[in-house]
């Protein structure tokens, strides 16, 4: 029951952290995001979301530069998904295992929205995990 009402706290309080950004923004602070990357990890080409989401994986694995595995790539994009929409109550951590992957329980079904919803949310998410964790 505790875990419930964390996630019902976390939610309230991102939303609030939204209310604090117009979607312009939201888009500008994107931009500086994707050009961050692009600079950083792409010689100053384009990035698309799912280069963001694997460079987040590789960040919260710890790893740091490693060769992956197709596979483990997109393991690695999932649970930079998963890290971003825990706060929004769509994912729960569970545990980190052994090699040190964050291992998560689906809450609430982010496939029930549209694709331009989704990827919205996806910037939103990308925009404060960089406040928290990267700016």
């Amino acid at each position: 029951m505790q875990i419930k009402h964390y996630h019902k706290f976390a939610n309230l309080f991102y939303e609030k952290m939204l209310e604090k950004y117009s979607q312009e923004d939201l888009e500008q602070k994107w931009e500086e995001i994707k050009k961050f990357f692009s600079d950083k990890f792409a010689d100053g080409d384009r990035v698309d979301v799912d280069s963001i989401l694997y460079l987040i994986g590789v960040q919260e694995l710890g790893t740091g530069r490693t060769k992956f595995e197709k596979e483990e790539k997109i393991e690695l994009m999932h649970m930079a998904t998963c890290k971003l929409l825990e706060p929004f109550g769509y994912f729960e951590f569970q545990n980190t295992d052994h090699e040190g992957w964050s291992h998560y329980r689906q809450i609430k079904n982010v496939d029930s929205t549209s694709e331009t919803e989704q990827f919205k949310l996806l910037q939103k998410a990308v925009v404060f995990y960089f406040e928290e964790n990267v700016w």
